[in-house]
Formats: structure tokens, C-alpha cells, sequence
């Protein structure tokens, strides 16, 4: 095998992919919570993408990744057999997966991928860990063979109740945390206001809540700025001092205008053939 030469090519939901690479520099590195930068070809954007499972005997790191934008509709465009250009990380801190009695593991839509391995970890540490999944439909459920195989209890949740039960994640989440007394962290990764929704449930109890903003990254070192986050009232880089943070310090709101800034260049890179990335750098095309 070539590194980070693509075995294994799977679509799981509606435009999600999951990848698993030949890289076994990385992979013995990797811990839960880290990141990876990922690059299609030469020219191409860096994209940020969490780690969601490593096999370190194998070689090999798993991602998963929705189409959104160009760049991540040519990542799931590649096959089987290919080799992305260039793979970076483990970057990032890792998750703190030792220490705690009673986890619970919130996951939206595609944010199940990267709480799997917070899970695991906690599990494998003595923990008794709670997962709790979502998303909008049962076509769009990830990752449920995998988070039951290592949760001592799996509660699923669907927006249109088509699978599981029909409830917004909270909904579960504030019943364990009435009736559990044993429950002394909350690891929520998904869509921002479902991570901001878990940390508002979470606050009365006084459980320590922890978020992912993978999300919000674009350039994943520090250098471009575009994942400034306010936590407790100072400004981080998600990339570089993340991606983790407490969830009841995290400024969502900003967090979530900051999230729509790039959609105008977002759709001028669509409408060209091919550049290297340049966000933010330049000129919006007059209206």
C-alpha cells in the first residue's frame, strides 16, 4: 500500500463519506479528539477533518466527511486506490478520556464520527458511558453499530421519529442527568446549536461539558485566523488550542455568525474551475 492511499471508500448517509487511509506515521500518533488536515491534490484547500477511528496495528485512520463545499465534494469524488496529496496531523489536543465515572457522549448528524473515539476511550478508561445519537431522519443516522458496541447504554433519537425515538437530543440528555448521579462529564459534538442546546441542559447540573468546534477551522494551524473563538470571555484559535473547549463558557452566537462569513467566497470557489485556496483573501465579485 501507497501512503495515504485510500483502502476504503464507503457512503454511509445522504453526501457523507467515510474514508479509511494507509498512513501509519500518523496513525501511531493519534489520539481521541485530534484532527487531520487532508489535501485532494496540489492546489487544493486544507480541510480540517476530526479523526474518527485509527488502527494503529493496521496503519490506518478513518475519516468521515460531509460534500458541503468544492473542496469536499473532490474529496468524495476520489476512489478506492487513490492517494490524497497530502495528509497532516495528528494535530490538536486530545481529549481527556481518564478520571471519570459516568460519560455521556452526545452526537449530531455527522459529529457521531468524532465523539466515537472520545467514547471509546472513556469506556476503555472504566467509565460507564451513555451515548446519545441524532440526527433529522433514520437515512441520515451514522456511525449506530459502532457507538452501541462501545456504550453501556445507546439511546437514538430522530427529528422525524422515522427511527429510534422521536426527540431532540436534550430531551434524553435531561432525563439521564435527572435520574443518574454518577454522570460527571458531557462530550456533545455536532451542529452548533445542538452543541450549544447540550451545554444550556447540562449547565443547571453542574456537569462538566465539553464541545468539539472542529467545524469552524479552515486553515488548521493558526495562521489564517477564521476559527477565533470566545471562551469565557477571551479569544482562542479553535485549530491550536482546541478543538475541545468547555461548552458553558463557549460564545455560540459568535461562534455561529462566524460559521456564515465565508459563504460568498464559498460560492465564487464553486463557480471557478480550479485555484488554490485563498479565503478571505480575495475581493467579494460586485453584486
Amino acid at each position: 500500500m501507497k501512503t495515504y492511499e485510500i483502502i476504503h471508500r464507503e457512503q454511509i448517509a445522504e453526501r457523507v463519506k467515510v474514508f479509511i487511509v494507509y498512513a501509519p506515521l500518523i496513525t501511531k500518533h493519534c489520539r481521541p479528539g485530534q484532527f487531520l488536515i487532508v489535501m485532494v491534490h496540489e492546489n487544493g484547500e486544507r480541510i480540517p477533518l476530526t479523526i474518527a477511528d485509527f488502527d494503529q496495528e493496521r496503519g490506518v485512520v478513518e475519516i468521515v466527511f460531509q460534500e458541503v463545499g468544492k473542496s469536499t465534494v473532490q474529496l468524495g469524488a476520489m476512489e478506492a486506490g487513490e492517494c490524497l496529496h497530502a495528509m497532516v496531523g495528528p494535530l490538536g489536543h486530545a481529549s481527556e478520556i481518564t478520571g471519570w465515572k459516568g460519560v455521556v457522549a452526545v452526537g449530531g448528524g455527522i459529529g457521531v464520527a468524532p465523539v466515537f473515539p472520545i467514547a471509546r476511550g472513556c469506556k476503555q478508561n472504566g467509565a460507564r458511558v451513555t451515548s446519545i445519537i441524532g440526527a433529522r431522519t433514520s437515512e441520515l443516522l451514522i456511525y449506530e453499530k459502532k457507538m452501541r458496541a462501545i456504550s453501556d447504554e445507546l439511546i437514538v433519537c430522530t427529528d422525524d421519529g422515522s427511527y429510534g425515538r422521536q426527540a431532540m437530543v436534550t430531551e434524553p440528555l435531561r432525563e439521564l442527568l435527572e435520574t443518574e448521579e454518577e454522570i460527571d462529564l458531557c462530550v456533545a459534538i455536532g451542529p452548533a446549536i445542538m452543541m450549544k442546546s447540550v451545554a444550556e441542559t447540562t449547565r443547571p447540573f453542574g456537569v462538566k461539558t465539553v464541545v468539539s468546534l472542529n467545524s469552524i477551522m479552515i486553515d488548521g494551524t493558526g495562521m489564517c485566523g477564521g476559527c477565533r473563538v470566545s471562551v469565557g470571555g477571551e479569544t482562542y484559535f479553535a485549530c491550536v488550542d482546541g478543538p475541545e473547549f468547555d461548552g458553558h463558557e463557549v460564545d455560540f452566537e459568535l461562534l455561529m455568525a462566524r460559521q456564515g462569513m465565508y459563504r460568498d467566497q464559498e460560492k465564487d470557489a464553486a463557480d471557478e474551475p480550479s485555484h488554490p485556496c485563498r479565503i478571505g483573501l480575495h475581493p467579494r465579485k460586485p453584486a
